[in-house]
């Protein structure tokens, strides 16, 4: 899914495109993805809304490059410059992983308002992060300078934990495409050495319902963020209950995209 479009945030280009027809409807890919995530998913959301879709800055066709902030920290800055841009005042707003971040910080700091909100597996509350990423932070130059190989096969070890069922290829090299090469491969331990928890803890103690439906997802066998946050999450800014997906893990995207498309068609 090619991104035709490209906008200039603080000197870096930004790749985004928008089809369909109806209300606005915005589309926030997770880490390590890209809005590769929703290509079996937002063909069918187009029929009911105008899609915008766009790659997080550092992530997927948006520009990479040496010494750039890419952390949580900008990306709702980005999301509230993106809505002036394209003209939206309330979008019905779909957000996995960081993207649930992205659109919580937005709403909390930037006052961005939604119509509706719809959150896959977010990363909203503590504790998130793993091993892998404490070990990354602490050691990111080293796994910058792997060989492509090890990097490849770290790469694929990685990503397939996300997912309940095994990647197949196709998605498998979708997802990883971004990451390869010398600058690819920086970027990926870049983006994940400067995940950091202050980010969400930040805006976690304002969380309160917020004043549109929110309806929340979560892969019953997520192993990144376990169902229990989904849980906690929508006590706190919901009135609706918490939507289980059976038979996935975190990138429900992959294992059942026909539950997203459900949720939202039936919202």
């Amino acid at each position: 899914m090619e991104l035709d479009r490209t906008f200039l945030f603080e000197g870096q280009r930004v790749a985004w495109t928008r089809f369909g027809e109806g209300p606005p409807l915005v589309l926030i890919h997770g880490t390590p993805f890209s809005s590769q995530v929703w290509r079996r998913i937002a063909p069918h959301l187009a029929r009911r809304w105008t899609v915008y879709l766009f790659d997080l800055l550092g992530y997927g066709q948006s520009e990479m490059r040496e010494g750039q902030d890419v952390s949580l920290g900008v990306q709702n800055r980005l999301l509230t410059t993106l809505f002036a841009e394209w003209g939206l005042e309330r979008p019905d707003v779909l957000a996995h992983d960081f993207g649930g971040a992205t659109a919580l910080r937005a709403y909390v700091l930037d006052g961005l308002r939604y119509r509706s909100l719809t959150l896959i597996d977010a990363v909203a509350l503590a504790p998130w992060g793993s091993p892998f990423v404490s070990h990354v932070r602490t050691h990111e130059a080293a796994f910058a300078g792997l060989p492509a190989y090890a990097h490849e096969a770290l790469l694929r070890a990685y990503l397939q934990t996300a997912t309940h069922h095994p990647l197949t290829d196709e998605a498998f090299n979708i997802y990883a495409r971004p990451w390869r090469g010398e600058c690819g491969q920086t970027a990926f331990y870049r983006q994940i050495a400067q995940m950091d928890q202050r980010y969400t803890d930040e805006i976690e103690t304002a969380y309160e319902r917020l004043d549109c439906p929110v309806t929340v997802l979560w892969g019953r066998e997520d192993g990144w963020i376990p169902i229990a946050q989904g849980h906690r999450l929508v006590e706190l800014i919901s009135d609706r209950p918490l939507v289980i997906v059976p038979n996935a893990g975190h990138l429900v995207q992959e294992d059942a995209p026909e539950a997203i498309i459900a949720a939202m068609l039936s919202s």
